[in-house]
């Protein structure tokens, strides 16, 4: 019926002046998405018929990992994705498979948590301040963890938790919080990806959806994921997420909309198309103080989207977030769509994930800060993202306060207090905040077998 109708309204020039201004090169596409709620934008641009408006017809298909999404996009079966924000920028520079991906639009910001199993949240909470209620006092510091990962090494047991994918956010947010709390994460080397050259905690993939029924069985004891998979551990009783990403890093950029850099050249009305759509979902799901949210829930509840039950999802997607069991907190930011700039793709934001990158060891050689510079605008397209939010503006359907149309390209460095190891973060200036950074490559240093050399 939406495919009718769009034809109907093309013909009858009554589909809006988006149709009239923007002549489509290509308007059958193919999105792929993993089944997370950060995911939104997509189905709320589908589902409220904002493609539709842009007359494009649009299919939206689950994908069973985020390495059978990328392929999918690099060998033209998706014409674009859900993505990993690291997943462009290791593609462009040839870190796993070799592809020039670009993003004009930025899906979200926050919507990760850290979870430990029951066993290890009774090893950590004496470690753990509590308030004049007895409440665990947050956010909750990976130092606490320390004693607990010192007493299995101690044991011989190898202490395990697991991630969705290396180039992921969840990589290095679980990374971030385990170094400033003292803990070391593993070093990636060009001979050994594993990620887990002289780690204390031990890193590996685990898909999202996978995560509960993973530590419930005991090989992680912990994980950092998206929603809904944090309350899933609380609603099913076998976890207790210590810590959300909103409070490691307030407003942390999340998943990007990814596509062919191809793409982008041969269609590029098409691509600032569907730009203005994704932006529109964006707008939605934000306006009025979040007031869509629980249709937004409706919407990914239904099993071709997340399929996770309505409550487990409404837990953290309108605007609470549940910890221990019953420990149900206001977070109003966990889920950000628009506010904050959040979908405009800042060339900061791209370089951090290049300096968690170098850090860690997955860029090997030490780079100049003019590299980083390079490789963001190579792959973070801020002009795609303003050309269809200006269309929006004259279409009378966004307002032009919102769009942050004198930007650089970079936003404002992130204050000390707004991160948890009280460092903070200027993306003009990558290589000196690495060496700001206590455990971690900086400088000259790379590492050779098992060892930091330089």
């Amino acid at each position: 019926m939406k495919r009718i109708t769009s034809i109907l309204a093309a013909t009858t020039l009554l589909a809006g002046p988006a149709l009239a201004e923007l002549e489509l090169e290509k308007d059958e596409l193919t999105f792929g998405f993993i089944k997370l709620t950060d995911m939104a934008p997509l189905a709320v641009a589908y589902e409220q018929g904002y493609f539709d408006d842009e007359g494009l017809f649009v299919t939206l298909e689950a994908q069973a990992n985020w390495k059978v999404l990328l392929d999918g996009v690099i060998d033209g079966q998706l014409d674009g994705a859900h993505m990993l924000a690291g997943q462009p920028l290791a593609a462009t520079i040839g870190y796993g498979t070799e592809a020039h991906i670009i993003t004009p639009f930025s899906m979200d910001l926050n919507g990760n948590g850290i979870t430990v199993s029951n066993q290890i949240w009774e090893e950590m909470k004496p470690n753990i301040p509590h308030d004049a209620e007895g409440k665990p006092v947050h956010p909750i510091s990976a130092s606490a963890l320390k004693p607990v990962v010192e007493k299995y090494t101690d044991e011989g047991k190898p202490f395990n938790m697991g991630m969705v994918f290396p180039v992921s956010t969840h990589n290095y947010e679980l990374r971030y919080w385990l170094a400033a709390g003292g803990l070391e994460p593993g070093y990636y080397s060009p001979e050994n990806i594993t990620g887990q050259i002289g780690a204390d905690v031990l890193l590996s993939v685990t898909p999202p959806p996978q995560m509960p029924a993973t530590m419930e069985a005991g090989t992680i004891y912990g994980y950092c994921v998206g929603e809904p998979w944090n309350q899933q551990a609380v609603f099913k009783g076998i976890g207790v997420p210590v810590i959300t990403d909103y409070e490691l890093w307030k407003n942390n950029p999340e998943k990007v909309f990814g596509i062919n850099a191809d793409f982008a050249e041969q269609y590029p009305n098409t691509t600032i198309a569907v730009t203005k759509a994704l932006i529109r979902a964006a707008m939605w799901l934000d306006e009025n103080d979040n007031a869509n949210r629980e249709e937004a829930v409706k919407i990914l509840s239904r099993p071709e989207y997340v399929g996770a039950d309505y409550e487990v999802i409404a837990n953290s997607m309108t605007g609470t977030f549940e910890y221990e069991k019953g420990d149900k907190r206001e977070v109003p930011d966990f889920n950000v769509f628009f506010r904050y700039n959040a979908t405009y793709p800042f060339y900061s934001d791209a370089i951090w994930y290049l300096t968690q990158m170098r850090r860690w060891g997955q860029i090997s050689e030490a780079k100049p800060d003019s590299w980083y510079d390079e490789t963001a605008k190579s792959v973070y397209k801020p002009a795609i993202y303003l050309e269809a939010a200006r269309l929006l503006v004259d279409e009378g359907l966004a307002n032009e306060a919102d769009f942050p149309w004198d930007s650089d390209g970079y936003k404002a460095p992130t204050p000390s207090e707004d991160i948890i190891d009280g460092i903070a973060y200027d993306g003009k200036a990558p290589n000196a905040y690495l060496d700001s950074l206590p455990i971690g490559l900086k400088g000259e240093q790379r590492v050779v077998g098992t060892e930091i050399q330089g």
